[in-house]
């Protein structure tokens, strides 16, 4: 649903203020009544109401709490992070960087009076205490943290050095005074309606001085007494489209994982990393739609509407489940339900706790998990191929009267014709681009069928196209040549081919270097230069010139890359 926000922009010589209208109408015709009312002018200055505010430093990081501010802050992933804060911990820049306490050390909170002190000022000094309220956390270790204060720099690269400036931050403000606000409200009235003009100052920066990602901007407000008197310049009603439910950052899911007890600080990088791997999660921005919004202006006391086409989503990188993520996860949860329980793993985390401090035995807690789980194990072993694979019937094919089946192979998700069990075997396809085994509709299917198209021949051999593994392509030989993204694999032409083609060609004779014949070549790729046999891949030595290898060394590159 929709809602329209209201905003004004009013005037008293020489200053401008800008207010908003508390309600947010949920349509044209109520927000265009609302417009009607902010008419009759001026407004006055009903009340101009201060108070002081506070804002209190966060605690120390954990392992956690890093990777969601260094997501949000520097966009780095969580893998990124780890690396980066492993690189920095070897060298001693800073402590331990796996833990979920955010506990310190008296030597390091007395290093960070010292040095608060000497820099800032003792009245910026204010020592503080933590509690770590993580479920299960063990505080074998402090928060993260810098090992000396003093250094205001740290790091082998921009990116390590940018990492630790966030560390020692935030560090530093942990062990800060309280930064100290003004905060400002005015309301104003025109006998219809009101408006509101919300700011905020900061009296005292306190530990913001130290910790500048997390600065406050002031917003000042025109100094405005009660029953001074302001002119409306003009106003405008929005619409703003209803939030779409949110998909997971990687910063998102950390905590999400650390609030559930899934797991621990050494845990959560690797998991975020193994879901992607495995092709389960797909971290790309989430998709756009375009929708056509209203806006409504007053100015001189017209309303006019004009409509605006705004892109939404594709804002983040998001972790989009993928068709393996829907099979795999629908048969866990109806094949093994309480191994896949959010709860399982921060209960077995308490049990093995339990076990550690010798209150639980072992093999009695192994004993009564793999008696139920055998169980389970050999009930799911007797599911059939079909059931497993989710195998959706979405129509039948007019011409054969064979099932169109959508369902989910041993490369992903695909199309099958025929079922296994027909005298005629089954033919396969590709999911269309952009379709899922729950969306992708008969007459996409039926097209994915008449693929490869034949387009014509040069040289005696044909020139097909079709859609592969990474996507629609164009054939010659053993000549594969991608189709650009606004081109379509089902109208693309014989001479687009060819020309696709002769370009892939062209590419491939200035990346190749020797070739010794049999598949055997020496090739100039990304990443440098290489060997290849067709099937094994082999870097080549920097202080080894690619162009004067002999048959002799590319089979040995190739020999111990196998």
């Amino acid at each position: 649903t929709t809602t329209f926000k209201i905003s004004a922009v009013l005037k008293r010589e020489p200053d401008e203020l800008a207010a908003v209208y508390a309600q947010q109408p949920a349509d044209k015709a109520k927000a265009k009544a609302v417009l009607e009312q902010l008419k009759t002018g001026p407004f006055d200055v009903l009340a101009v109401d201060q108070t002081e505010g506070t804002r209190n430093p966060a605690p120390p990081f954990t392992t956690s709490s890093l990777q969601q501010e260094a997501s949000r802050k520097l966009g780095y992933s969580v893998k990124r992070t780890m690396n980066l804060a492993q690189r920095l911990y070897e060298a001693g820049h800073i402590t331990y960087m796996r833990t979920d306490s955010v506990s310190l050390s008296g030597q390091s909170t007395a290093m960070a009076k010292d040095y608060i002190g000497a820099e800032f000022g003792q009245n910026y000094h204010q020592f503080r205490r933590y509690t770590t309220k993580t479920r299960g956390a063990q505080e074998a270790h402090e928060a993260i943290r810098p090992t000396r204060v003093e250094r205001a720099e740290a790091g082998e690269d921009p990116a390590q050095a940018k990492l630790y400036k966030l560390i020692r931050g935030r560090f530093l403000a942990s062990q800060m005074a309280t930064a100290k606000l003004l905060k400002t409200k005015i309301i104003l009235s025109n006998g219809k309606a009101e408006l509101t003009a919300e700011g905020e100052v900061i009296t005292f920066d306190g530990w913001l001085k130290a910790y500048p990602q997390s600065a406050l901007k002031d917003e000042v407000l025109p100094k405005l007494a009660v029953g001074d008197k302001l002119t409306l310049i003009a106003a405008k009603a929005e619409e703003t489209p209803g939030r779409v439910p949110p998909r997971y950052t990687e910063a998102n899911l950390v905590r999400t994982l650390e609030e559930m007890g899934i797991g621990r600080p050494s845990t959560y990088a690797p998991t975020i990393s193994t879901i992607q791997d495995r092709g389960y999660v797909s971290r790309e921005p989430a998709p756009t739609k375009e929708v056509e919004l209203t806006i409504l202006r007053l100015k001189a006391g017209k309303i006019s509407q004009q409509t605006e086409v705004k892109t939404l989503g594709g804002d983040s990188k998001k972790l989009l489940p993928t068709d393996t993520a829907t099979v795999v996860t629908d048969f866990l949860l109806k094949h093994f339900k309480d191994v896949v329980d959010y709860d399982f793993t921060a209960e077995v985390e308490d049990e093995f706790d339990a076990i550690e401090v010798g209150q639980r035995a072992w093999n009695a807690m192994i004993k009564d998990f793999y008696t139920d789980f055998h169980k389970t194990v050999m009930a799911a072993a007797k599911v059939t191929r079909k059931e497993a694979t989710q195998a959706r019937k979405i129509g039948v094919d007019p011409q054969t009267k064979r099932p169109i089946l959508a369902r989910f192979g041993r490369y992903g998700p695909m199309l099958q014709r025929g079922e296994a069990e027909d005298e005629t075997k089954p033919d396969f396809a590709p999911l269309p681009p952009g379709a899922t085994l729950e969306n992708v509709t008969l007459e996409l299917a039926l097209k994915m069928f008449e693929l490869p198209r034949d387009l014509g021949e040069q040289d005696g051999q044909p020139i097909k196209a079709n859609i592969g593994r990474y996507g629609p392509y164009v054939q010659l030989g053993s000549t594969f040549a991608s189709i650009p993204k606004d081109e379509d694999v089902f109208t693309i032409g014989l001479s687009r081919a060819q020309k696709l083609i002769a370009e892939r060609q062209s590419a491939t004779k200035k990346s190749l270097i020797k070739d010794f014949g049999d598949g055997l070549i020496v090739k100039s790729g990304r990443f440098g230069p290489y060997v290849t046999n067709g099937k094994t891949n082999a870097k080549i030595p920097k202080d080894i010139d690619p162009k004067k290898l002999t048959l002799d060394q590319v089979q040995s590159l190739l020999k111990k890359r196998a």
